[in-house]
């Protein structure tokens, strides 16, 4: 019984031994295998590996690109206004034993160095530029300014800067109520302005439009006078001609406008000699007056 108890103490260490022997590395990671604080192997391929129990410590690094987002990063412009950034990094660890040996492999240790860098890099490229550059094409400038400012820090840990995004640019909350005063005042001066452009473009359009009726209503009216001399100088034309083929019956015609407008009032008395020529047509159609005796 005894040596069965062994036996079963002895393969229960030698499996507990047997398990401290093995590691596995995932896909996702890289690893180091350290013998007293001494690196002995990098493992860059996923699967299942041997250490020596007791003397080798596995050390397990992220080896994929990883995101570190900073916000609210105080900057100032050339402008002197002060605004608020958030920028977000990618990263990945490059060199596994100089991650090691710089910050113990120590990913937040190595976000707080590379973030110091960070902000003084958006500080100089910010301070060189206006805010409206920050919004304009310039953007995609600064943030390559900026990656290759924290790249210089970042290599010296053993971590590659994959890329720096600016995610914002935003006024801060002191000087965000001024300007937003400030850019009401500029959009109503400028609504104001187009309001008397549009006022004295008005008054002129009127101005012409009445120009151009009265020139029209004069040219008309002279065309109308023309019109009319000319109406009148062709009846004056026709009576006339009128008159040298029948004189007799102009005078007739003209008789009879000259009663027309003589008896058209009934209360309307005339005095007159009956001899007058101006019953010259009183009487029978055709048949002359007799002539009267001179009075002796």
């Amino acid at each position: 019984m005894s040596l069965m108890r062994n036996l079963g103490i002895a393969a229960a260490a030698a499996a507990v031994i047997g398990s401290m022997a093995l590691f596995t590395v995932d896909q996702r990671e890289r690893a180091l295998v350290l013998r007293f604080g001494e690196v002995k192997r990098l493992i860059e391929n996923p699967g299942l590996y041997f250490k020596v129990p007791f003397a080798d410590q596995v050390l397990h690094i992220e080896g994929r690109t990883f995101m570190w987002s900073s916000d609210d990063k105080a900057v100032q412009v050339s402008d002197k206004q002060r605004y608020l950034v958030d920028a977000i990094t990618l990263a990945r660890v490059q060199d596994v034993q100089k991650f090691r040996e710089t910050v113990g492999a120590d990913l937040d240790l190595a976000r707080a160095r590379i973030e110091t860098r960070l902000d003084a890099a958006l500080r100089q490229t910010y301070g060189k530029r206006t805010f409206e550059a920050a919004l304009s094409k310039d953007r995609d400038v600064m943030m390559q300014e900026i990656r290759d400012q924290v790249r210089g820090e970042a290599q010296a840990l053993g971590i590659q800067i994959v890329d720096v995004r600016i995610r914002r640019t935003d006024l801060m909350k002191e000087v965000q109520e001024a300007t937003f005063e400030r850019m009401k005042s500029e959009r109503l001066a400028e609504a104001q302005d187009l309001r008397g452009k549009g006022a004295a473009m008005n008054t002129q359009m009127k101005a012409e439009a009445d120009r151009k009726a009265l020139e029209m209503t004069s040219e008309a009216n002279r065309q109308a006078e023309v019109i009319r001399g000319e109406g009148d100088a062709e009846r004056v034309r026709v009576f006339a001609d009128a008159t040298r083929k029948d004189p007799e019956f102009y005078a007739f015609y003209r008789s009879m406008e000259a009663y027309a407008q003589s008896l058209a009032n009934r209360d309307t008395t005339l005095v007159l000699n009956p001899d007058s020529d101006f019953f010259k047509y009183f009487g029978a159609q055709g048949v002359k007056r007799p002539e009267m005796a001179p009075t002796p």
